[in-house]
């Protein structure tokens, strides 16, 4: 027999795992029980809320989200990403869709907009006052993928020849406009950066100290730079705030750790995509139709279909050569795999090594020589155990021939794998797109020249 307790401890249960809770409140929705469905939202927490209108359809999820309170529905939709808010700007009805627009961020704004029609985000943008415009209109004005796209023109900021206590009264006067009061910008009488304070500063501080003698050196980033440059550095600082300034040194907004944090992810979740061949989606999996899946991964596919056409060429020009020794075509797996392996592996370290900052495209001689060692210290073990295997099953000169092709090979595939990511930045590429799918299928086909002229070599065909 089970109780009340029993229920709710269910209840709770649920409410703790967001693929059961979807399944809840979609059940709910398609049964009409609008009213039990909006019960069990309101004890959820806003991060449970965001996963299950990530993990509904489009119709279950406009109508999950009009069940939403106007407090929590602002939290929630600015968790979401683009996509999905430009999908619930489009299912919901006009007032509401104002009003959310107004609540939000000026930078949140900006983002929502890039996804938004033309039409839809001009009226929108009409419904905000003068100075709500104005800011968000200072977002837009920067490139996309600039980290002055991404930054918050809404700040509090103080003078260095202002008093503490003069600052926290401006601080308490502005704190519900501002995005954070933790870090304070100083600036001058032409709003250039002087340098940054901190909220604990000036509290602790006596009331008639001059700002210039608490403040610190700022570690700033350009309005036109990179975003995800600009927030790695944050992150490595471990700012709380990055002030942005112009190319006068104006500030013209700031970097929140959280919103650093986000770009961050955004960039990993996109060198993941391309890394592993495909586009990075627009919006979370399981809210993806099939025909975006689709889309982000037929284009890559079909190159690396092409790419695996040359190594069909290989082996038919080399055919001569697999008759006369069939033994030869047994060891193709081993050898193509180990090259691709070797290859996604440097090109993996690299890139993560261009990405912390830790080499540039000016290093390619270092990355050379280092790839170079690497790689022919892989082939000298790999080559050993392959000879070892081949030569005790079919005879030394087999085994020699595949000992010496691994070592070749992992030292050509190290090093073109290494190359590769600097390559693609020297040129102003992301290194992401020279995936592991590309690298793979290119060493392939040297791989497959390379065994089969040792092969030809060694065994005098």
């Amino acid at each position: 027999m089970t109780g009340p307790g029993d229920a709710r401890d269910g209840r709770d249960q649920t409410l703790r795992d967001p693929a059961d809770a979807a399944r809840r409140i979609d059940s709910l929705i398609d049964s009409g029980d609008l009213r039990t469905a909006s019960d069990m939202v309101e004890e959820m927490p806003p991060w449970l809320i965001v996963d299950v209108l990530e993990r509904s359809g489009a119709k279950d999820r406009a109508v999950l989200f009009r069940l939403l309170s106007k407090g929590t529905a602002l939290v929630v939709f600015e968790a979401l990403d683009p996509p999905l808010q430009s999908e619930l700007i489009r299912a919901l009805h006009t007032d509401r869709v104002n009003q959310i627009f107004t609540d939000l961020d000026p930078d949140d704004r900006a983002g929502l907009i890039d996804e938004l029609p033309a039409r839809v985000a001009t009226r929108l943008m009409r419904e905000l006052d003068h100075d709500e415009q104005a800011l968000t209109a200072a977002v837009l004005d920067y490139p996309v993928g600039s980290v002055g796209r991404r930054m918050s023109p809404e700040f509090i900021s103080t003078h260095p020849d202002v008093t503490a206590g003069e600052t926290l009264d401006r601080v308490r006067q502005r704190i519900d406009e501002a995005e954070t009061i933790y870090g304070i910008p100083v600036t001058d009488d032409q709003r250039r950066l002087v340098g940054i304070v901190g909220l604990r500063a000036i509290m602790r501080a006596d009331p008639e100290t001059a700002v210039r003698d608490l403040m610190n050196d700022a570690i700033t980033a350009r309005a036109r730079e990179s975003a995800e440059t600009a927030a790695r550095r944050s992150a490595e600082e471990r700012l709380i705030v990055m002030p942005v300034v112009d190319d006068e040194g104006r500030l013209v907004g700031i970097l929140t750790f959280d919103d650093a944090l986000r770009i961050l992810e955004d960039a990993e979740t996109e060198d993941t995509a391309r890394a592993g061949g495909s586009e990075p989606l627009r919006a979370p999996y399981l809210a993806t139709p099939v025909r975006s899946l689709v889309r982000s991964r037929v284009v890559w596919l079909l190159v690396l279909a092409l790419g695996a056409a040359l190594t069909v060429q290989v082996l038919e020009v080399f055919e001569g050569t697999i008759e006369q020794v069939v033994a030869l075509s047994l060891f193709v797996p081993l050898i193509i795999g180990t090259g691709g392996n070797t290859g996604n592996q440097a090109a993996t370290t690299v890139t993560r090594a261009l990405a912390l900052g830790d080499v540039r495209p000016r290093d390619g001689l270092r990355v050379l020589a280092q790839e170079v060692r690497t790689g022919f210290t892989l082939g000298l073990v790999l080559g050993a155990v392959g000879a070892l295997a081949a030569g005790l099953i079919y005879g030394t000169d087999l085994g020699l021939v595949i000992g010496l092709t691994l070592l070749v090979l992992c030292t050509v595939a190290a090093t073109v794998g290494g190359l590769m990511p600097l390559l693609a930045q020297a040129v102003r590429a992301d290194p992401a797109v020279f995936s592991n799918p590309f690298i793979t299928t290119f060493v392939d086909a040297t791989g497959l020249i390379v065994y089969f002229l040792i092969a030809r070599a060694v065994l005098g065909l």
